[in-house]
C-alpha cells in the first residue's frame, strides 16, 4: 500500500508528535508498505530554540519530504502553507499514487490533507492528537471552521481515548460515532527496565516539553514540602525553560534539580532507566507517549486526573492522580512515593504489565494498518466548502501554541 503521511512536527522537534510519527512510520514500513512523509519544521532559530527546529531526518524506509512552516513563523498565515502542503502531496502523488492520506492534527495539516484527498480522490485519515483537539478552533472562526470540516469529512478520526474525544464532542460538536479509538503506544523493545543504583534517594523525572501547561511549574512548586531522600530530573526544552530554572533557583533547589536540557530520542530510553517515578502533572493530554514510555521503563507513574491521563492511569491501580494544578495533592503523592518502597514498585509493575500487553506499537500499528485497508478504494468527501474566511486569530500572536 502506498501511504502518505503528513506530520505536523517531526524530529528534531522533540513532541508527542515526533515519537508517535517515528513509531508509525516504523512500524509501517516493517509490514511492507511504501511510505512518504511530508513533515513541517520550524526553520526560525528563536522557535527551533525552544521546540526544535530544522528539516527532518531521513527515516529508513520512507521517502522524507520537510516543508518550513514559512507563512507561520513569518506572521501566523497558516493557510499559506496550507497551500504548499496541499500542493507537495499533488505532486508526490502524480510521481507514485497513493492509496491513502494520514494527517497528524487536525489544522493545520488535516484541512490540507482533506483538501488534497478531495482533489485527488484518495481517501483520508485524521489522528486528533493534542492542541487540535484541545483548544484549536477555540482562537478563532478561521480555525473553527476549518476543524469542524475535518471533523466532518475526513474517512476516518483517529483519537487516543473516550476521555479526548468526549472533550472534542464537548467542544466542537463532533458526533462521538465518527472517532475511531486508536490509543497511544510505546516501543516495548526500546523502553525497558533496567537496573538502577540505589543510594537510599528516590529519584523523579519529568521528560517532555518545558511548559507550564504541563505542569512543570507546579512539579517545581511541589517539591520543596516533599518529604525524604529524593532528587529530580527535567529533561527537555520549551516555552517555560527560564522560568523554570528561575523558580527552582528562586525555591532554592538548584542541589536537588538537574536539567538536562534537549535529549535525542534514542537517548530517551536510559534516562528512564536512571530513574525510579514518573511525574507528569499536566493539565490536559491527547494521550501521553511520556507516561506509556515511564510506565514500559518500569518507573511508577503519578500524573493528574485530566483528559488523555485516565484513560490509561486508574489511581492507585497503576499510577497516583491528583487534580490539575493542586501543588499540595502533588507534593503529598510524591512523599508517598518516596516513604513507600512496596507502593512504588507495585505501581511500577501494575504498569508495566499492562503497557506490554495493551500499548505495544506492534498491535496499535496493525490496528491503523487495518483501518488504511478499510478504508483503501474508497472515495473521499466531495463538495467540501472550501472558502474560510480569515478571522482575527491570538494565534497569529502566538502561533507556537498551535
Amino acid at each position: 500500500m502506498r501511504v502518505c503521511f503528513v506530520s505536523r512536527r517531526f524530529f528534531p522537534a522533540i513532541s508527542g508528535m515526533s515519537i508517535y510519527a517515528i513509531n508509525l512510520l516504523r512500524q509501517l514500513v516493517a509490514q511492507g508498505h511504501d511510505v512518504t512523509m511530508v513533515s513541517q519544521y520550524y526553520g526560525d532559530p528563536a522557535r527551533a530554540k525552544v521546540y526544535g527546529g530544522g528539516p527532518p531526518p531521513c527515516v529508513e524506509g520512507v521517502r522524507v519530504i520537510g516543508l518550513e512552516a514559512i507563512g507561520e513563523q513569518a506572521s501566523g498565515n497558516f493557510e499559506r502553507d496550507i497551500d504548499a502542503i496541499n500542493d507537495t502531496i499533488v505532486a508526490e502523488h502524480a510521481r507514485a499514487p497513493f492509496d491513502i492520506l494520514h494527517a497528524q492534527y487536525g489544522y493545520p495539516t488535516g484541512w490540507a490533507t482533506l483538501l488534497a484527498a478531495e482533489r485527488l480522490g484518495v481517501p483520508c485519515v485524521v489522528s486528533i492528537q493534542g492542541g487540535d483537539g484541545h483548544w484549536v478552533g477555540s482562537c478563532c472562526d478561521t480555525h473553527r471552521i476549518a476543524m469542524e470540516r475535518v471533523l466532518d469529512h475526513a474517512g476516518a478520526l483517529l483519537i487516543g481515548g473516550k476521555s479526548f474525544a468526549q472533550e472534542v464532542h464537548d467542544r466542537l460538536g463532533t458526533p462521538m460515532e465518527r472517532f475511531t479509538i486508536v490509543p497511544g503506544a510505546v516501543d516495548t523493545d526500546r523502553f525497558t527496565p533496567g537496573e538502577r543504583t540505589d543510594d537510599g534517594a528516590v529519584r523523579f523525572f519529568y521528560h517532555g516539553r518545558v511548559d507550564r501547561r504541563k505542569g512543570v511549574l507546579d512539579l517545581l512548586h511541589a517539591l520543596p514540602g516533599v518529604a525524604g531522600r529524593w532528587h529530580c530530573t527535567i529533561s527537555g526544552i520549551g516555552p517555560d525553560v527560564e522560568a523554570a530554572h528561575a523558580l527552582a533557583s528562586e525555591l532554592d533547589l538548584s542541589d536537588r534539580v538537574t536539567f538536562t536540557g534537549y535529549a535525542e530520542y534514542d537517548s530517551v530510553p536510559e534516562r528512564y532507566r536512571d530513574h525510579d517515578v514518573f511525574v507528569s502533572p499536566t493539565y490536559a493530554e491527547g494521550f501521553s507517549n511520556t507516561i506509556l514510555e515511564a510506565m514500559a521503563s518500569g518507573q511508577a507513574v503519578l500524573s493528574c486526573r485530566a483528559v488523555g491521563v485516565t484513560d490509561c492511569i486508574r489511581d492507585g491501580e497503576n499510577g497516583l492522580l491528583v487534580e490539575p494544578g493542586d501543588v499540595p495533592a502533588l507534593t503529598a503523592a510524591m512523599s508517598r512515593l518516596v516513604i513507600d518502597a512496596a507502593l512504588r514498585e507495585r505501581l511500577a509493575a501494575a504498569g508495566l504489565a499492562e503497557c506490554r500487553r495493551v500499548y505495544s506499537w506492534h498491535a496499535v500499528g496493525r490496528q491503523i494498518a487495518g483501518i488504511y485497508e478499510e478504508l483503501r478504494g474508497t472515495r473521499p468527501a466531495t463538495g467540501i466548502d472550501t472558502h474560510i474566511p480569515i478571522a482575527p486569530c491570538r494565534f497569529r500572536a502566538e502561533p507556537h501554541l498551535l
